[in-house]
């Protein structure tokens, strides 16, 4: 990885496109630093500072955000908005024909998809803004906190109209940051983002594990923990790179003189085809009983069953409905994502078919079933990589946003091996010296 990055500074063009992106990702940094209008910074420090880490249900969109969110900063939501339109989108296109049907149109409806993406993810930032700014202005961001209810000492409609204006307008901005990487920078703008935001709070997670142990100063702790994240940084580069692949022969055809076909290639079906989306979900579907006891008040018995058996991750009843809605959303992903019978389908059109399967529906029959076979031990794999932050709370009482464990390892390895196969790529087109010279 290193040695792509070195001979891509070597390379000029390349060289200008990484300094782009490095100047970009510093904007972006900067953004989430600048507050809001009509928020008490130093009455949000304090906040934040009695918080510890614990940061509650809100922790996955926190970290989303590189610590923006809690912040309450220009870039507070971060690319959360686009990531959940995104995905909205991708659904919808099994749902609605229209979408379906510009998904095959090629580059102009990519292009039409990726301008609705933009209109949704402008409306969902107004409303999530209009939602973090109500839950200031009530003290629930900060539960526990003496002066969460002085967030926000202006409570007039007009302040409130501003600071969700100043926060969607940071979305959109956010959004052109990472469109600006793709376009003139290394590529993948929205997912280097990702990484950055999920990468800024490493160093402070780390130092909070150090402050909390007992042995030699908190430094075995530290040191074990560096160590199980190196063995699990490993783990996740070793699933996220196996794949089973699928052989396909494609007949020769006669085309007046000249033969076309008999090759052979294959169709690589990745054990872990869900990527990180399973886990978003499952964190997300998790959060909703609990925020709506948080925002009723209530004291009810179920709500009390609920904050003690699903809000509080360190539950057994939490843990093992985490990890069935994960395995359950990875197989309900990969279901919508990837169609065998459209790949058969396509196949057959052009003459292909897997050696000892007849082509046509025996086909979509056999992917079906090498899917299924592959998803249970990707979908176990991401359930138990989950759960990584709930041992490390009982472990080394760190908080639940531990450094090596759940979303963010996923993000961080899958993003920083795409960004290298694309450096190494670009490489290789600017070195191609061809057969003759």
């Amino acid at each position: 990885m290193l040695t792509a990055f070195a001979r891509a500074f070597k390379t000029p063009d390349l060289r200008k496109k990484l300094l782009f992106t490095l100047g970009i990702i510093v904007v972006y940094r900067l953004g989430t630093h600048i507050p809001i209008p009509g928020v008490d910074y130093k009455n949000v420090q304090e906040c934040v500072d009695q918080a510890s880490g614990n940061q509650g249900l809100f922790g996955l969109v926190n970290m989303f955000s590189g610590g923006a969110l809690l912040q309450i900063t220009v870039f507070a939501l971060g690319i959360m908005p686009y990531i959940t339109a995104s995905i909205i989108l991708q659904l919808l296109t099994v749902v609605i024909p229209r979408l379906e049907a510009l998904k095959k149109e090629g580059q102009a409806g990519t292009a039409k998809i990726t301008q609705y993406t933009r209109y949704l993810t402008v409306a969902l930032a107004i409303l999530q803004g209009t939602g973090l700014v109500a839950t200031a202005r009530s003290g629930a961001l900060f539960s526990g906190c003496t002066v969460a209810g002085q967030i926000v000492p202006d409570q007039a409609i007009f302040t409130t109209v501003v600071m969700v204006i100043c926060m969607t307008a940071g979305t959109c901005v956010v959004m052109w940051l990472g469109e600006l990487i793709t376009d003139r920078g290394i590529g993948n703008g929205m997912s280097i983002l990702m990484f950055i935001s999920i990468a800024a709070t490493f160093p402070s997670a780390l130092w909070a594990i150090k402050k909390q142990g007992d042995l030699a100063g908190g430094w075995i702790e530290f040191g074990t923990v560096i160590l199980v994240g190196l063995v699990m940084v490993g783990l996740v580069v070793f699933v996220e790179q196996a794949q089973r692949r699928i052989p396909v022969q494609y007949a020769k055809r006669m085309i007046g003189r000249r033969s076309y076909g008999g090759t052979s290639t294959y169709i690589p079906l990745k054990v872990n085809q869900a990527g990180v989306i399973p886990v978003i979900f499952a964190s997300s579907l998790l959060y909703i009983p609990a925020l709506i006891v948080q925002f009723s008040g209530s004291t009810a018995g179920w709500a009390t069953w609920i904050q003690k058996n699903l809000a509080d991750t360190a539950a057994t009843p939490h843990i093992i409905l985490y990890f069935f809605l994960i395995v359950f959303f990875a197989f309900f992903y990969v279901a919508i994502s990837f169609n065998p019978e459209e790949v058969a389908d396509n196949m057959k059109k052009y003459g292909g078919f897997i050696p000892g399967i007849r082509a046509g529906r025996p086909t979509a029959e056999y992917l079906s079933y090498v899917l299924n076979r592959i998803t249970w031990p990707g979908s176990l794999y991401l359930g138990l990589i989950a759960l990584v932050p709930t041992m490390a709370l009982a472990g080394f009482g760190a908080n639940q946003n531990f450094p090596f464990g759940g979303t963010s390892i996923l993000i961080i390895v899958g993003v920083g091996l795409e960004t290298v196969k694309q450096i190494e790529s670009q490489l290789q087109q600017r070195n191609y010296e061809g057969f003759l010279r």
